[in-house]
C-alpha cells in the first residue's frame, strides 16, 4: 500500500491518526525500527528531488549549428573551397564560428534548470527510530518515519501532523499564500481539499515559523508536492521563441532563393553557350550574394548588445532569444504576493471604540505615521501597547532594510507599534514576560502575562469574533473601561466585517488585569472576563510603481493576469486595487478551475483577470491555455509553485531577491529588483531591440538584394562578372556588418509603449517593409551597374578597373543606405544624424577598410583591384549618392501622403 501511495498524491489529511499509522506500519511513539527503514529506503530510494541530468558543453555547442541558416552559410563555404576560393570559404566559416561560439558562452552560464531544487531539502531531521529521537540526513528519511519540526525548521518531507502546539507554517514559496498558515493535527472532513487548505499536512520546502510539532512521514524524494513540481518541470518542452521561428523561416526562404537564382543563371547562360566553369562561378556568385552571412552574427551580437542595456533596468536576461520575445508578448500572468505586493504585513488601520485612525507606510520599516489619533495616550496607547507586549516576534535592521524575525502578522503589528514610538526593547524593559498561553488554531488566541506597575497583566490577541465572546467590557478612546453592551458589540461585529471586505486581515487585542500572578497558565482561567481593546486592520500592500506599470502594460495592449494562493475575495479586492479586475466574474479559485475542461478553460480564459487558491498544476494549466489561443505568455513569480508555469511560458520572469533558485533556474530573464515595474521597462527594451533588428534585418536584405540583381543585371545584360565572390563576402561581412550592428542600438521611438504587440505569427518583414526593400535595392543596384558599365565604356572593357570602380561604388551606396534605414517615414535631418553616433562611426571605419583595400598593395592584390584617380572617386560618389537622395524623396512624399490622409 505504501509503494502504490507515495507514487501520487493520496488524501492523508481525510485520514485518523491510528488509520495512518496502521497503513504505514508505525507506532507514533516508537517510530520504524531500523531494520524496516533499512528495507524501505531500499525500496523508495533517497529521499532527494528528481535531478535533470544537464546538458553537456558538447551539445550546447553543437545546438549553435542546427538553424537552416547556418546550414546554408556552411553549403556556401563548402562550394567555396571547392572552386579553390579558399579565403572567401575561410571567411564564411569563420563568422559561423564566432556566432556559435556567442551563443554558446551565453547558454552554458545559463542552462542549469533543476539543480537548484536539491538546495531546497534540509541536511539533518529529527527522527524517532525504536522509541529514541536522533538527528538523521534528510536523504535517509523513508514513509513512515516519525518526525519532530519546531520554529525555525525546514520541513525535509510531505508529512501528516500527529501532534500540534501553535504551529504555524510558510508556504508562500509552495502555495503563493503571503500569511502564515495554521496548522492542526486533526482530521478534515472534507474529501477534496486544495493543497493551499490542508491543514494537518506538512510539505517539503516549507518552513516552520512558529510552535512545535511530530509528524508522520507519508511522502518522500519525487512522491512529495515538491517532487510533482520537479516532475512537471521535466515534462516542459522548450519552445523556440517568435524570432527564432522567424529567422528558420527567413532560412528557408533564403535557400529556395539561392537555388532559383542559381538555376536560372545558370541555365541562361548555358543557352547562351557560356563556359561551363564559368557559369558555374556566376551562379556560386549570385548565391553567396543572396544570402546575408552576417545575419545570423549581428542577431546575436544585437541580443548579447540588449542584454547589457537591459541589466541596467534591472532585468537579467539569461537565455539571449528571450529578449526579443518580451517584445511580442501580449499575456503578462503575475504572482501576487512578492510580485505585485512587498510581501511584508503592514497595518493599515487601527480601530479603538469608534475611532478608526489610518496607518501610513509600507513593509517593515517602522517609518510612517498613525492619522487620526495620538498613539501615545488613550484607548489608541493601550491598543498599541497589546499589540507589542502580545508579540513573540521581533524586528531588526538589516541590509539597509528591516526584516522580522518570526510571524509576519506579529511583525506588523511591532511595526505599527514603532510608528507611535513603542519599541519592544523597552516595553520588555518595563513590562517583564511572567509566562504565556500560546497560539493554537482552536483557541485561535495567544496571551502574554505580564508585570506592570506591580501588577499581571494579560494582553491577549487573536481572531476578533472569538475574542469578542470572552470579553465583557472595552476600552473607550480615552482609555477608560466601560460595560460591553450589545449595541457595542454589533459596533466591533460590523467594523471587522468592513475591514475584511476591503481584504484586510483583521486581528482583535484585549488585555484584563489579573488579581495575582497565576501559579499555572490556563486558558479557561485567564483568557476570561477580558477588556475589549481594538482592532488592528492588516495586508500585503501593493508596490507602489505596480499600478502605474500594469496601466502602462494597458496602454501597450498587453492582457495581465493575476494568479496568487490567496483565497478569492482577498485576491478580488488585490486584483480591484491594482488595476486587473472590476467585476466578480473577473475571478476564478482553484476549485473552479477543476471543474473546467481544458477547452472550457481556453474559452474563458480571455475574460478571467484574477485566479485565487491555485496549485502549480493551476497555473501550468492557465499558461497553456492562454498559448493555445495563440498569446505570447510572459509568466512572473518567486515561489517554487511558479517554477512549472514559468518554464513552460514563452517567456519566464523570476524574482531575483525574493525568488527561489528553482524558479530562477526555471526562468529566461530575472528581475533583480523584485519590481512589477522593470517587467514594463523590459518589455519596452524588448520591444525597441525587435525593432532595431528588423532595422538591420531590412539594412542587410535591401543591401544583398542590390548585389543579386547587380549580378542578375550585368548578366542578363550579357557583361562580364561586376563583382568576385570575395568582393561580395567582403561586403557582406565587412562593409555591411558594422552598419547593421550599429542600427541595432538605434535610439528606442518614444511611442513604443503605446503600440499594440506584434502579431507573433507575422513575418519577420511585413508587405509593406518587403516592397521598401525590392525598390530600394532595385535602385541601389541601377545606379552601381549604371557605374559598371561607364567603367567598362570609359577603359574598353577593362574588367579588372570596372570591377574595381563597382566594388566601391557599391560599398558607398551601402554606407548611406544604412542611414536611409533609420526610419521608414522620418528624413535623416529629422531623425538627427548624430542621434546614432555608433551609425557614423560604423560607416568610417568601414570607408577606412574599404580606402585601404583599394589604396594598398596587399588589398589590390588580394581583392584583385587597381588604384583609382580623383575624377573617378568623384563619379562613384555623384552615383553613390543617387539613391540615398532617391530614398530620401520618397519618404517626403509617404509623409505628405500620411499627412493629407489625415486632414481628409
Amino acid at each position: 500500500m505504501i509503494e502504490t501511495r507515495q507514487q501520487s498524491p493520496a488524501r492523508w489529511y481525510a485520514g485518523t491518526i491510528e488509520d495512518i499509522s496502521r497503513e504505514f506500519g508505525v507506532d507514533p511513539a516508537q517510530g520504524l525500527g531500523e531494520d524496516e527503514a533499512a528495507r524501505r529506503l531500499s525500496a523508495h530510494g533517497r529521499n532527494e528531488l528528481p535531478e535533470a541530468a544537464p546538458p553537456s558543453p558538447w551539445r550546447i555547442l553543437v545546438a549553435q549549428f542546427t538553424s537552416l541558416i547556418i546550414w546554408v552559410l556552411i553549403g556556401a563555404a563548402l562550394v567555396s573551397g571547392l572552386l579553390g576560393e579558399w579565403i572567401d570559404a575561410g571567411a564564411i566559416l569563420a563568422i559561423v564560428l564566432l556566432n556559435g561560439l556567442l551563443g554558446f558562452v551565453q547558454e552554458y552560464r545559463a542552462e542549469q534548470s533543476l539543480a537548484a531544487l536539491k538546495t531546497m531539502a534540509v541536511t539533518y531531521a529529527r527522527v524517532v527510530r525504536e522509541g529514541v529521537r536522533r538527528a538523521l540526513s534528510s536523504t535517509e528519511l523513508v514513509p513512515g518515519d516519525i518526525i519532530d519540526v519546531e520554529a525555525g525548521d525546514h520541513v525535509p518531507a510531505d508529512a501528516r501532523l500527529i501532534q500540534a502546539t501553535a504551529f504555524l507554517t510558510q508556504e508562500a514559496a509552495l502555495t503563493g499564500e503571503s500569511t502564515p498558515v495554521e496548522k492542526t493535527s486533526k482530521v478534515l472532513a472534507d474529501h477534496d481539499v486544495p493543497l493551499a487548505d490542508q491543514r494537518n499536512m506538512l510539505f517539503m520546502g516549507t518552513t516552520v515559523t512558529g510552535g512545535k510539532g511530530r509528524a508522520l512521514i507519508v511522502a518522500t524524494g519525487s512522491g512529495t508536492e515538491l517532487g510533482r513540481i520537479a516532475t512537471l518541470m521535466t515534462s516542459v518542452a522548450v519552445e523556440p521563441t517568435p524570432l527564432q521561428r522567424r529567422l528558420e523561416q527567413f532560412g528557408h526562404v533564403l535557400l529556395w532563393l539561392s537555388l532559383g537564382i542559381v538555376v536560372v543563371v545558370f541555365a541562361l547562360g548555358l543557352w547562351r553557350g557560356e563556359p561551363l566553369f564559368e557559369m558555374f562561378l556566376t551562379a556560386v556568385s549570385l548565391a553567396v550574394a543572396a544570402i546575408p552571412e552576417g545575419l545570423p552574427a549581428i542577431v546575436t551580437t544585437t541580443l548579447a548588445l540588449g542584454v547589457m542595456r537591459m541589466v541596467s533596468r534591472h532585468a537579467l536576461i539569461r537565455r539571449l532569444p528571450a529578449v526579443e520575445t518580451l517584445g511580442a508578448a501580449t499575456v503578462i500572468c503575475t504572482d501576487k504576493t512578492g510580485t505585485l505586493t512587498k510581501n511584508e504585513m503592514t497595518v493599515r488601520q487601527l480601530a479603538v471604540d469608534d475611532l478608526v485612525c489610518d496607518v501610513t507606510g509600507d513593509g517593515y520599516a517602522p517609518m510612517g505615521e498613525i492619522i487620526g489619533g495620538d498613539g501615545r495616550t488613550g484607548g489608541l496607547r493601550d491598543l498599541l501597547w497589546s499589540a507589542v507586549l502580545c508579540n513573540g516576534s521581533s524586528l531588526r535592521a538589516a541590509d539597509g532594510g528591516w526584516t522580522v524575525v518570526g510571524d509576519p502578522t506579529e511583525g506588523a503589528l511591532l511595526v505599527a507599534g514603532g510608528k507611535a514610538g513603542w519599541r519592544k526593547e523597552e516595553l520588555e524593559r518595563a513590562h517583564p514576560l511572567v509566562g504565556e498561553i500560546p497560539f493554537d488554531s482552536e483557541r485561535k488566541m495567544m496571551t502574554m502575562i505580564r508585570r506592570s506597575e506591580g501588577r499581571a497583566v494579560a494582553y491577549v490577541k487573536g481572531a476578533p469574533d472569538i475574542l469578542l465572546e470572552r470579553c465583557d467590557s472595552y476600552m473607550t478612546k480615552a482609555g477608560d473601561v466601560a460595560p460591553l453592551s450589545d449595541s457595542m458589540r454589533r459596533s466591533i461585529v460590523s467594523r471587522n466585517q468592513q475591514f475584511a471586505q476591503q481584504a484586510l486581515r483583521v486581528v482583535a487585542l484585549a488585555r484584563r488585569v489579573l488579581d495575582s500572578e497565576p501559579a499555572t497558565f490556563e486558558s479557561q482561567a485567564i483568557e476570561r472576563e477580558l477588556v475589549f481593546v481594538g482592532l488592528a486592520a492588516m495586508k500585503d500592500p501593493l508596490r507602489p510603481e505596480a499600478k502605474q506599470a500594469v496601466e502602462r502594460c494597458r496602454s501597450a495592449g498587453i492582457k495581465t493576469v493575476m494568479i496568487t494562493g490567496d483565497h478569492k475575495e482577498t485576491a478580488l479586492a488585490i486584483g480591484r486595487e491594482a488595476g486587473f479586475a472590476s467585476a466578480e466574474r473577473q475571478a476564478l479559485s482553484g476549485l473552479e478551475l477543476n471543474g473546467l475542461t481544458d477547452a472550457e478553460l481556453s474559452s474563458r480564459v480571455r475574460d478571467v483577470s484574477v485566479y485565487a487558491r491555485v496549485s502549480a498544476e493551476h497555473k501550468l494549466r492557465i499558461v497553456r491555455a492562454w498559448r493555445a489561443q495563440g498569446a505570447v505568455v510572459a509568466m512572473t513569480g518567486d515561489g517554487v509553485n511558479d517554477a512549472p508555469a514559468i518554464r513552460e511560458a514563452d517567456i519566464g520572469i523570476a524574482m531575483g531577491i525574493t525568488g527561489t533558485d528553482v524558479t530562477k533556474d526555471a526562468s529566461d530573464m530575472v528581475v533583480t529588483d523584485d519590481n512589477f515595474a522593470s517587467i514594463a521597462a523590459a518589455v519596452e527594451e524588448g520591444r525597441s531591440i525587435y525593432e532595431n533588428i528588423r532595422k538591420s534585418v531590412h539594412y542587410l536584405l535591401s543591401c544583398n538584394l542590390s548585389e543579386v540583381l547587380v549580378m542578375l543585371g550585368s548578366t542578363l545584360l550579357g557583361w562580364p562578372l561586376p563583382l568576385l565572390p570575395i568582393h561580395i563576402l567582403w561586403i557582406n561581412l565587412v562593409t555591411d556588418g558594422f552598419p547593421a550592428l550599429a542600427l541595432a542600438v538605434d535610439p528606442k521611438d518614444p511611442d513604443v509603449m503605446k503600440r499594440p504587440p506584434r502579431d507573433p505569427q507575422a513575418p519577420l518583414l511585413d508587405r509593406q517593409r518587403f516592397v521598401t526593400v525590392c525598390i530600394q535595392g532595385a535602385v541601389m543596384a541601377v545606379a552601381t551597374l549604371a557605374v559598371f558599365g561607364v567603367a567598362l565604356s570609359i577603359m574598353n572593357d577593362e574588367v579588372t578597373f570596372a570591377r574595381t570602380m563597382t566594388f566601391t561604388t557599391l560599398v558607398l551606396v551601402q554606407f548611406l543606405h544604412a542611414f536611409t534605414c533609420r526610419h521608414d517615414r522620418f528624413s535623416l535631418l529629422q531623425i538627427g544624424i548624430t542621434t546614432n553616433r555608433m551609425l557614423v562611426a560604423a560607416v568610417l571605419l568601414s570607408a577606412l577598410l574599404q580606402a585601404g583595400i583599394v589604396l594598398s598593395p596587399w588589398g589590390q592584390e588580394i581583392f584583385r583591384v587597381v588604384p583609382l584617380r580623383p575624377n573617378e572617386w568623384w563619379l562613384i560618389a555623384g552615383f553613390g549618392l543617387l539613391p540615398f537622395v532617391v530614398m530620401e524623396l520618397w519618404k517626403a512624399w509617404i509623409r505628405r501622403g500620411n499627412g493629407s490622409a489625415r486632414q481628409s
